[in-house]
């Protein structure tokens, strides 16, 4: 039955709220909602906390402790991030960043006297010391490790070699119905369209799940599915993080955090909003005087003001003809098919809205192909990539200044020679995988 206070977590918010006013009163912007399905007792998707039944048998302070935690999950945008690490590595084991994720969070928690944490609860000091042996005490643990970097310490599985040396992902996450009552399997983690091969624990994700078996999974997918409107998760990821800084200065030493830890959420500019800031400012038209016709308000006031003549005024006409863009795609590296298509909407809905011509040059080691498109009609997705040849940027960009371009922008993975650098501006685009690589010149663009 419903709660008779309006959710099952009202009476731990009321003492959140009572304890630590301002880090507890971020339980305030979150919304709440019964459920009477299966699963753990509290569970988040990035928007929504949600309760089970079992839930309201508990103690009050551990109660407490159940919602603080997931309000941080919430907060430090667990969810989300998990979201995001799936789209950029493909394979992610779910319970095993759950229990990164949950280590962080008890340990900013656990020094509070007015709530209990479950027995069991994992921690990140205990968690360091299981994976990676040595003594990590919380305060400098919280201000060293997040939970991207922590999950990667972990997770050091490796493909199965069908010798059954480790455990599967799948068993290791404890099979199908542990996993689906969260409503999102470990191992199917990677994003739709993606196949991953298994892969077998090593010996630190496997001594994690030994020593961490009982607890329950927590993070739901997160809400809007994963790579869902990036501008708007960005404002979401600065907001959260501003409301943390902010409550945990009102609090002081009643902070319902430990300390400032390492995991705020860190706000990244998406790089479709940086590809649409620098395209618009180099294919924008510009406009020049032009004094041999007049300004319209001299035409209008035909050339007086009153009984008095005005001083001629120039009008205005453009600077250059139509913007010109040139995309250059190097089809020897590797693009998977959901960057590619992010990339190509990207280019037409830029081109067709700034009135861009787009000339889309293909090659490798030598030009393959040219082609010209109206603005907003280019198929950059029905490209082809072979990927694993060599490439040489040198034929291809002196393709590209044959045109006259206002911008180039080469999509690859800088994987080449680049002897030639063209007249106008140049920006990479280059996938994660390859972030690490340096542009010859010009500004590189990690596609993330």
């Amino acid at each position: 039955m419903p709660a008779e206070h309006g959710h099952r977590g009202t009476r731990a918010i009321q003492r959140m709220v009572e304890y630590a006013p301002s880090t507890g009163g971020l339980a305030l912007w979150v919304q709440h909602r019964d459920r009477s399905d299966d699963g753990p007792l509290v569970a988040t998707d990035g928007a929504t906390v949600f309760y089970r039944p079992a839930f309201e048998q508990l103690p009050l302070p551990e109660q407490t402790a159940l919602v603080a935690h997931e309000v941080l999950h919430l907060a430090l945008r667990h969810p989300q991030r998990l979201a995001d690490l799936q789209q950029r590595l493909g394979d992610v084991d779910v319970a095993l960043f759950t229990l990164c994720a949950d280590a962080i969070v008890n340990s900013a928690i656990g020094h509070l006297s007015w709530l209990a944490l479950p027995a069991g609860a994992v921690t990140l000091d205990r968690l360091l010391t299981v994976a990676l042996g040595g003594d990590h005490p919380p305060e400098t643990a919280l201000l060293e490790w997040d939970v991207e970097r922590l999950y990667r310490a972990i997770d050091d599985r490796r493909p199965d070699d069908g010798r059954g040396g480790g455990q599967s992902q799948r068993s290791a996450s404890g099979g199908e119905g542990k996993q689906g009552s969260t409503g999102q399997a470990a191992s199917s983690s990677a994003p739709q369209g993606r196949q991953t091969a298994a892969r077998a624990d090593g010996p630190r994700s496997l001594r994690v799940r030994g020593w961490a078996n009982k607890t329950s999974p927590d993070l739901l997918p997160a809400a809007g599915g994963a790579g869902h409107d990036p501008e708007a998760q960005a404002d979401e990821t600065r907001t959260w993080s501003e409301r943390l800084l902010r409550a945990h200065a009102g609090d002081g030493e009643f902070s319902m955090l430990r300390t400032l830890i390492a995991d705020l959420p860190r706000t990244r500019t998406p790089w479709e909003q940086v590809l649409r800031t620098q395209l618009t400012r180099s294919l924008s038209q510009r406009l020049a005087l032009s004094w041999s016709r007049p300004a319209r308000s001299y035409i209008a006031n035909q050339g007086r003001l009153g009984t008095h003549r005005l001083p001629f005024e120039p009008g205005t006409m453009p600077a250059k003809g139509a913007p010109r863009l040139v995309v250059v795609v190097d089809v020897s590296g590797s693009v998977d098919d959901d960057l590619m298509q992010r990339f190509a909407r990207e280019i037409e809905s830029i081109t067709r809205r700034l009135e861009a011509g787009v000339t889309l040059v293909i090659g490798d080691q030598q030009v393959r192909g040219v082609e010209r498109y109206e603005p907003g009609a280019c198929r950059l997705a029905d490209i082809a990539f072979h990927g694993g040849g060599g490439t040489d940027f040198t034929p291809l960009l002196e393709e590209a200044d044959r045109h006259a371009p206002d911008i180039t922008v080469v999509l690859t993975d800088l994987q080449g020679p680049a002897r030639h650098r063209p007249r106008a501006s140049v920006l990479w685009a280059v996938p994660e995988a390859h972030a690490a690589a340096v542009q010859p010149f010009g500004r590189k663009l990690v596609l993330a």
